[in-house]
Formats: C-alpha cells, sequence, structure tokens
C-alpha cells in the first residue's frame, strides 16, 4: 500500500480542537486541505504525522504550542497614542486591524484596550500559546 512521504501531494480532512475541546479550524466548512510535504505549507509537526499514512487511515496528533504558532509573547503586544486613529474612528475592542509597518509589511493586530489616550493592540496569532489537536483523514494520496 502506498504510503505519504517527503514529496507527496496529500488531500486531508480533519478537525482542530483546542484543550477545552473547542473546534478552532475544520475542513468540513472549507473542504479538505491540499498540499505537497517538505513545501512548508504547514506546520511541520503536521507533515511528520502524515509521513507514513496510508489514504483512507485516520490519526489523532497534539502539536505543541512551540510547533504551531509559538508562546504568546508580549513583545507582540504595543501601545499607541489614540491620536494614531482619526477622531472619528470607533475603536471597538476585539476589532481586528491591518496595520503596514515600515518596509511595506502588513500584520493583523487587535485591539485588546481603547481609550482617549491610547489603544493597545495584540499582534500574537490567535491561537499562540495553544497545543493544536488534529483528528486527520488522508483522503488521497499522490
Amino acid at each position: 500500500m502506498k504510503q505519504a512521504r517527503h514529496g507527496s501531494t496529500v488531500t486531508v480532512s480533519y478537525i482542530g480542537t483546542l484543550d477545552t475541546g473547542r473546534i478552532f479550524d475544520s475542513t468540513e466548512t472549507s473542504g479538505p486541505l491540499t498540499f505537497t510535504i517538505g513545501n512548508d505549507q504547514v506546520f511541520s509537526a503536521l507533515e511528520q504525522a502524515i509521513i507514513g499514512m496510508a489514504a483512507g487511515e485516520t490519526k489523532n496528533i497534539l502539536i505543541p504550542a512551540a510547533e504551531a504558532y509559538g508562546p504568546r509573547l508580549d513583545a507582540n503586544i504595543i501601545k499607541v497614542k489614540r491620536e494614531m486613529f482619526p477622531a472619528e474612528r470607533e475603536l471597538r475592542i476585539g476589532e481586528k486591524l491591518r496595520i503596514e509597518f515600515s518596509g511595506g509589511r502588513e500584520r493583523i493586530l487587535v485591539i485588546l484596550e481603547a481609550d482617549q489616550k491610547e489603544v493597545t493592540l495584540d499582534g500574537n496569532h490567535p491561537l499562540a500559546g495553544c497545543d493544536l489537536t488534529f483528528a486527520l483523514r488522508l483522503d488521497a494520496l499522490q
């Protein structure tokens, strides 16, 4: 039976959950994920878990935070003056903002706090610091 290896193009269905049991992502709504093992399109730990699987095989894996989105870092939380935003702009806690930094790099930051003087923004990935559990099924293998 053919098994997934480095260079294989695979199609995978999955349900991703957190320690709390909350589903953070699933291919049930977006359709299966297709990628080539070794092309850095998904977490390396996910690729390693799929290597050796055959089409139709299922597996549950845990990817520690350090191998997923990394730890939550205080350095990714910044405070800026409220005047950096137009005065008429309503800022809502939890709102995502696309911010362009020097060099043309864009990042998505989330508003944590906002008052008349300053705005606190979080640049951590929403799943930073979280261990991720995946229930996988290898649907197809090329």
